[in-house]
């Protein structure tokens, strides 16, 4: 049996690619809610396809993650990490994908249509209801909110293993050996 040393290059290219839409759609989103001015405006025309390319490249990410091989952790970690990092592994793919579908879902309830240019337009995930937009739009600013802190965990992870362990977690998804 071959012992998988690193993540396979598509895997690599899709995680690097979500962690650069992500960081900036954190933002937009942060701009968006912060600005009344014409920024607005420009900020959602991106916020909207931004999030539907980081849904399908989700679904993409979690189909090669059960397609591929993937590096197993170092056995010089405690059980507690391991099995945290698992679970947080899940918890972001979870939320990858549910951030824009209740955002796709908000907007519909609210009887927006999400287009997303070039004369694109989704069809209404759920029907005009404006008591569930209620309830969707606070869930949205929540779970970006549990994103972002999950995002901020995941990265403090690599770097402790990048910088303090220098043990190849990092380096499995970077695909660069470096001095050791």
């Amino acid at each position: 049996m071959n012992k998988v040393t690193y993540f396979h290059p598509l895997l690599r290219v899709v995680h690097w690619a979500m962690a650069l839409m992500i960081m900036a759609m954190l933002f937009i989103g942060v701009g968006m809610v912060s600005t009344v001015s014409g920024l607005h405006a420009f900020l959602y025309s991106l916020h909207k396809p931004l999030g539907v390319a980081i849904l399908l490249l989700v679904i993409l990410r979690v189909y090669l993650r059960l397609r591929y091989k993937t590096p197993s952790l170092p056995a010089h970690l405690p059980a507690f990490q391991m099995v945290a990092a698992h679970l947080s592994h899940w918890l972001l793919y979870l939320l990858m994908a549910a951030q824009p579908l209740v955002g796709w879902a908000m907007l519909s309830a609210a009887g927006y249509p999400v287009t997303l240019g070039a004369g694109i337009t989704l069809p209404a995930l759920v029907a005009k209801n404006i008591e569930l937009y209620a309830l969707l739009r606070p869930l949205h600013t929540g779970l970006a909110l549990l994103l972002f802190v999950t995002v901020i965990l995941h990265l403090t992870a690599a770097l402790f293993h990048a910088l303090l362990l220098r043990d190849g977690v990092f380096s499995s998804m970077t695909g660069y050996k470096g001095r050791g």
